[in-house]
């Protein structure tokens, strides 16, 4: 069984434990670990993580907690650093109407700008949205139409996914994937639930966006990329399938987002 993390903060959440916590992914089969940034120097770190360990692709991009900090002249690095082969997506970028950590508008400035980084390098996007679904959803089918990744990439994923089996089937119908989050185990997240019921396996991801968010085998203490498999089991059960079948399908949804080659996918 073959896993895949498909959004993390490796890189930035672990200290001096970091390469460690990717070792113990790997032997957990966690063979992809995405690592996202939240700022420019915080994506070059990322970056640079990546470049240094196995199995680890790094994602590029200010969120929209960092936006409003987050100038022209860091945009534009920020796009440059987007088209390196090891950022294999535009992100962590998005809204966040429940923080408000950045003005809204502010925040919708900094997220139109990378969307169109994303659609110049033909990259899927990681998606936040916290409270922001109203606008979210109608600017996202605004840019899908126009949005065209390189190769079957789908058009980005719904990081952290926070609402209905409905909405969910909306953002499907956009070209996005779907990703279920280690949170899924929690006794409580009964709509994230019913999310990894409903939708087809075909267009479902796993993450753990680790540190934060653990599962809750593991609740209060760090998430990291290894828990992924938490997550696969709790869907499998959900679902009434095997782990192997979550396994085998989420992985491969993963390697297409990320755009990793069939060959070197070794399924």
């Amino acid at each position: 069984m073959i896993l895949a993390d498909t959004h993390c903060h490796i890189h930035e959440g672990f200290g001096d434990d970091a390469t460690d916590a990717a070792r113990r992914a790997r032997d957990a089969r966690v063979r992809w670990v995405l690592t996202l940034g939240v700022n420019r120097a915080d994506s070059e770190r990322a970056l640079a993580f990546a470049a240094s360990h196995e199995g680890v692709l790094a994602a590029a991009g200010v969120h929209p907690h960092d936006a409003a900090d987050a100038t022209d002249a860091d945009l534009d690095a920020l796009e440059a650093l987007a088209g390196d082969e090891r950022v294999a997506v535009v992100g962590e970028i998005g809204l966040d109407f429940y923080r408000d950590l950045s003005p809204r508008d502010v925040q919708r400035r900094v997220l139109d700008r990378q969307l169109d980084t994303a659609r110049r390098v033909r990259k899927p996007v990681a998606i936040h949205a916290r409270d922001a679904h109203d606008t979210m959803y109608p600017l996202l089918a605004d840019w899908a139409r126009g949005a065209a990744p390189s190769g079957d990439r789908p058009v980005g994923v719904m990081h952290y996914f926070s609402g209905d089996a409905e909405l969910a089937r909306r953002y499907i119908d956009l070209g996005f994937m779907i990703s279920v989050h280690t949170s899924v185990t929690h006794p409580k997240a009964t709509t994230l639930q019913e999310v990894a019921r409903a939708i087809p396996l075909g267009d479902m991801v796993l993450e753990t966006d680790a540190p934060y968010g653990a599962p809750q085998r593991y609740r209060g203490t760090r998430n990291e990329p290894a828990y992924v498999v938490e997550a696969a089991r709790a869907v499998a059960e959900l679902r009434g399938c095997g782990e192997d079948e979550v396994a085998d399908a989420t992985t491969k949804n993963a390697m297409r987002l990320l755009g990793i080659a069939v060959a070197a996918r070794g399924m």
